[in-house]
């Protein structure tokens, strides 16, 4: 997948919250201040201030006047992978965000998955790679942040973010034809962490490749969460979490009991909850506790936009935990499949592909594809030219 793309650089935390309705009360105290409180609580940065005179993000309808002069509604929020298993809320207005890719928004769309490369982290445990469907933000726990590789290059799933030539390659070499997904696929399965970035390893042997893109598929269903026209995932029945004490208002410590297999948070309880899912990590940091963290974290001090939170714990936030223990507790229970994976059989070489002419790969492959066929408003309500 030689296109990358480095991680969002969104320069202001307010601009990105766990639920739509304190984005809303966000924007609109920012945009009913004066100038100089507007100012204050816009957070300038070097690439954004209340003057920056910015072009819209693909696909969205947002003001491009001079967020100085701005006085209208708040955008719809987008869906945002903010960080592994993390999925929350993102103002989708160019002019707040200080570096937003605007090459993977041209891409995004309901065809388009994005793999997104951990940071990587000297002998902690967790996957290398993951997918999401929701734009990511390429956040990683610890480390370095990798990179974002889109699976196609072009709007409506057009062009695999591939290789030229992998595919039919690997089609004459495993007896059967080879889809973009099904690489994705193997690269779930097999992705492995290394100071150099993410690697993944090539099977010779067809069986292998079989077993490990249908293992792939498993982890991409989990991970998708029903998108794309999924299944939303469960675990068997009896071992499906539920609460068992109603969460409190706000909850300030999140604790596990493994005797009983229970999630607390203050008084509220949960479970039951597999010892697997409440150690699951990545970048050596447990999921679950980031994703508390993430909720309930105190704002900075100083009453700005980071401050204006819920009052109270959302009963989506509920449902969204009751989920993320079922996805961690399945990817955990394949585990020991992925580990087993990359050893199975001999390899393909860097040699082989050099021969079959698929590297080095062309430089025009690892830039994003021109994308000519809509219109972008600029700065100022002016189309921008492409």
């Amino acid at each position: 997948m030689p296109w990358s793309v480095a991680p969002l650089r969104l320069g202001r935390s307010w601009v990105v919250a766990p639920d739509v309705r304190t984005l809303r009360e966000r924007w609109n105290r920012l945009v009913a201040a004066g100038p100089e409180e507007r100012e204050e609580l816009f957070r300038p940065s070097r690439a954004r201030t209340p003057s920056s005179s910015v072009a819209a993000l693909p696909g969205q309808r947002t003001g491009t006047v001079r967020f100085a002069r701005e006085t209208g509604p708040c955008p719809e929020p987008v869906r945002l992978a903010h960080g592994p298993f993390d999925e929350q809320w993102l103002l989708p207005d160019h002019r707040l965000i200080d570096t937003a890719r605007p090459e993977l928004w041209r891409v995004a769309d309901e065809h388009q998955l994005f793999a997104v490369e951990q940071g990587y982290v000297p002998g902690a445990a967790g996957p290398a790679l993951l997918v999401t469907a929701a734009l990511p933000a390429g956040r990683s726990p610890a480390g370095r942040p990798g990179r974002i590789r889109p699976l196609f290059r072009r709007p409506g799933g057009e062009e695999p973010n591939l290789a030229p030539g992998l595919l039919p390659w690997l089609s004459e070499g495993y007896g059967r034809e080879v889809g973009a997904p099904e690489v994705l696929a193997w690269a779930v399965a097999s992705a492995r962490p290394s100071p150099a970035g993410c690697r993944v390893p090539l099977t010779a042997d067809p069986d292998v490749w079989a077993k490990g893109v249908a293992l792939g598929r498993r982890l991409m269903d989990i991970q998708l969460r029903g998108a794309r026209g999924g299944e939303r995932p469960r675990l068997p029945g009896g071992r499906r979490p539920y609460v068992r004490a109603p969460i409190p208002a706000r909850p300030a410590t999140l604790a596990y009991e493994p005797g009983e297999e229970t999630l607390t948070l203050d008084d509220g309880r949960i479970s039951p909850v597999p010892a697997e899912a409440w150690e699951y990590q990545v970048g050596g940091v447990r999921m679950l506790e980031q994703w508390f963290t993430h909720r309930t974290a105190d704002a900075e001090p100083g009453g700005g936009l980071e401050a204006i939170g819920p009052a109270a714990w959302p009963q989506e936030w509920t449902s969204e935990l009751l989920e993320l223990i079922t996805v961690l507790a399945l990817l955990a229970a394949r585990t020991p499949e992925c580990a087993a994976l990359p050893g199975a059989g001999p390899r393909l070489s860097r040699t082989a592909l050099r021969e079959a002419g698929i590297l080095p790969v062309p430089n025009a492959s690892r830039r994003p594809a021109s994308v000519l066929d809509h219109q972008e408003e600029g700065p100022e309500g002016q189309f921008a030219l492409l």
